[in-house]
């Protein structure tokens, strides 16, 4: 069993940045793979960023390539989402996840364990 607890979520204006964190227990963090996700009212949970279990592969979603960077810290079993040049639509609750096996995905449902979530929300 894995907990995860995100922070880090607020209220920016466009342009703004926020970094997001994910803090791991119960397993060994660098045993997982990491990713990030989003759900936006009304829509359907899409993925943004993923992370290998070294660090040394990261995945972006077209939408936040070149804005967002995600990273993780093994020692500190921690994994964080940097946040900039941020806009309205990039409003929604941001959720981090593990994956006990494979390789990083897009595709949620291969994730195994879910944190609760943290609001971000960009205003105009």
């Amino acid at each position: 069993q894995v907990q995860l607890v995100e922070s880090g979520g607020g209220l920016v204006h466009a342009g703004g940045s926020l970094r997001l964190s994910c803090a791991a227990s119960g397993r060994v963090f660098s045993n997982y793979v990491m990713g990030w996700f989003r759900q936006a009212p009304g829509k359907e949970r899409e993925f943004v960023a993923s992370i290998s279990r070294s660090g040394g592969s990261t995945y972006y979603a077209d939408s936040v390539k070149g804005r967002f960077t995600i990273s993780r810290d093994n020692a500190k079993s921690t994994a964080f989402l940097q946040m900039n040049n941020l806009k309205p639509e990039d409003t929604a609750v941001y959720y981090c996840a593990v994956r006990r096996t494979g390789v990083a995905s897009t595709n949620s449902g291969l994730y195994d364990y879910w944190g609760q979530g943290t609001q971000v929300t960009v205003s105009s």
